[in-house]
């Protein structure tokens, strides 16, 4: 964990036998839901952990399983298992989504038992709907869907003119932002209180030059930022490989953007981490 403004980093787990990948922190900022690869050779495996802010009290949530997210409230992950028994660093090698209860650690599976090819799940404020990105799965080439967090309705973005993969909901739900391509980021206006999610006012606010890339986004508490990876046109697209030369940045809203890490040593897949004002003013976040 670093700060915003790229001072003070952090190493959370300490843990240079396994790679650790894909963090995303719960929304009161006291838990990170995370990827693990584990093993060698034919016996590795890639599963879903959370643990504390800091480090402490790991938990394992599931086997051959990733890319999990957070409910609204905290109390549950969503998490998509492996196609394969056999392990694949393929973001998209997904059949099924499930959920896990922390407290009773009682896992139960998505109504739509057909979500395959799916990845980069968020799910959103009102804990109605996820969005994701698909690759070649229920009938969908690449594109970004929205369907239900509790029945079995799908709906392609793509109707709204939005392109491209990894998407990421602001903590309000008014705001959805994700990567057109390789080089271009987007932001737009978000609505979820239809019968169906709409999207309007897409503009691109981040764009690089084809011999870097950016991907990875996701947005700050107060939605005025968004972090992102940036790096050369080699790595840094799969969860998992390598991506020497990459860093993470951050941007605000009219496209303004500053590097927070400079060392080039694979930095990828950031994710916010909302923090909690003091006792008296509890529930603020910053």
């Amino acid at each position: 964990m670093i700060n915003a403004d790229g001072y003070d980093p952090v190493n959370l787990t300490n843990t240079p036998e396994v790679d650790e990948m894909y963090p995303h922190v719960s929304p009161d900022g006291s838990k990170i839901s995370f990827v693990v690869d584990e093993g060698f050779g034919r016996d590795r495996i890639r599963n879903v952990y959370y643990m504390n802010i800091d480090g402490s009290d790991r938990v394992k949530v599931a086997e051959n399983a990733r890319q999990p997210c957070w409910s609204p409230d905290g109390k549950t992950i969503a998490y998509l298992k492996g196609e394969y028994r056999r392990y694949s660093t393929r973001e998209y090698a997904t059949q099924e989504l499930f959920f896990y209860n922390l407290e009773t650690r009682q896992h139960k599976a998505h109504p739509n038992r057909d979500l395959h090819h799916i990845y980069a799940i968020c799910w959103s404020p009102d804990g109605n709907w996820f969005v994701c990105a698909v690759h070649g799965g229920m009938g969908y080439s690449d594109t970004i869907l929205a369907f239900e967090a509790n029945g079995t309705r799908v709906f392609d973005l793509e109707r709204w003119g939005v392109r491209g993969c990894r998407p990421e909901i602001s903590f309000d739900g008014k705001k959805m932002t994700w990567g057109e391509t390789d080089w271009d980021l987007c932001l737009a206006d978000l609505d979820l209180t239809g019968r169906e999610p709409r999207v309007s006012n897409i503009r691109k606010i981040v764009r690089c030059g084809r011999s870097s890339k950016v991907y990875h986004v996701d947005f700050s508490p107060d939605a005025k930022h968004i972090v992102f990876s940036y790096g050369t046109s080699q790595g840094g697209q799969q969860v998992g490989g390598r991506a020497r030369g990459w860093n993470i940045c951050v941007t605000d809203m009219s496209g303004k953007w500053v590097r927070i890490t400079t060392d080039g040593n694979h930095n990828k897949e950031p994710d916010w981490a909302p923090i909690v004002a003091a006792e008296e003013d509890e529930g603020a976040q910053q």
